[in-house]
Parts: structure tokens; sequence; C-alpha cells
């Protein structure tokens, strides 16, 4: 009977410890995280992209904005210059006001 329970003993011991499972179950979790991190990191790298983009799109809308406004102000001096009336504007939105620094 002794034979037994240390042969199965033994068996199981070649089998299957429980610091390898513990390893194991480590080396999961590792792996999972590792495989997350990669993913965040290249979502981050997306969104950097996407926010240069962006920056770079608002720059160019700021440059047409500023061009336009330059355009507009010579436009009506040179109305002004002819001695005509310039036409009154339609009322500039609330949320444009702010943003809006001409004679209109």
């Amino acid at each position: 009977m002794a034979t037994g329970v240390c042969g199965v003993w033994a068996a199981r011991a070649a089998r299957r410890t429980p610091r390898q499972e513990k390893r194991d179950d480590f080396t999961v979790v590792t792996k999972e995280i590792r495989t997350s991190l990669a993913d965040v990191k290249k979502e981050l790298a997306e969104q950097k992209a996407e926010s240069a983009r962006q920056d770079e799109r608002l720059t160019d809308q700021a440059l047409a904005l500023d061009w336009l406004q330059r355009r507009l102000r010579d436009i009506l001096a040179r109305v002004r210059q002819a001695g005509l009336e310039v036409p009154p504007a339609e009322p500039i939105p609330e949320r444009a006001r702010k943003h809006i620094h001409i004679d209109v």
C-alpha cells in the first residue's frame, strides 16, 4: 500500500507541480499584458497621427480665414473709397462672434 501511495504521489509530482502551474499562469498573464500594451501603443500612435492631421488642418483653415479677412477688409476699403455705401451685414451667430474681428 505504501508503494502504491508513493507511486501516485511520484506520478503527480512528475506531471505538474503547484509551482509550475503558478509559473504557467504568470506566463499567460504576462503574454496577455504584452498583447494589451501592444494594442494600446498602436492606438496611441494612431491618435497621435490623427492629432497631427487635425493640427495641420486647423492651421490651414486659420490661414484661409486670415486671408479671407484681409481680402474682405480690402474690398470694404475700396467700396468706401469709391464713395459707395457698404451693404448691411447679416447678424453674426453667437458662436462665431468671438472669432470674427472685422468691421462688417
